[in-house]
C-alpha cells in the first residue's frame, strides 16, 4: 500500500458516486472496487482507487450497472 494514499469511508466514497453506502458496500463484497478491513471489522477504501474510478482509468462497468458515466442522479 502507498504509505500517503488516505482511506475513505464507504460513506465518503458512495458521496463521490452520488449512491447509497450500502452500494459501495455491495460493490466491495463483489469483488468490484478493493476495501481493506480495519481491526474493528470496518472497510475502509484507498482514495487512489476511488479516484483512478471516478476519472474514468478503471472499468466502471465493472461496478454492476449501479453506476454510469452517462446516468445523472
Amino acid at each position: 500500500m502507498d504509505t500517503g494514499d488516505r482511506l475513505l469511508t464507504p460513506g465518503e466514497v458512495a458521496a463521490l458516486f452520488r449512491v447509497d453506502p450500502k452500494t459501495v458496500t455491495r460493490w466491495a463484497a463483489a469483488g468490484r472496487i478493493g476495501s481493506i478491513r480495519t481491526p474493528g471489522g470496518h472497510r475502509r477504501f484507498r482514495e487512489s482507487e476511488v479516484r483512478a474510478l471516478l476519472e474514468g482509468e478503471a472499468d466502471f462497468d465493472a461496478l454492476d450497472g449501479d453506476f454510469s458515466a452517462n446516468s445523472t442522479y
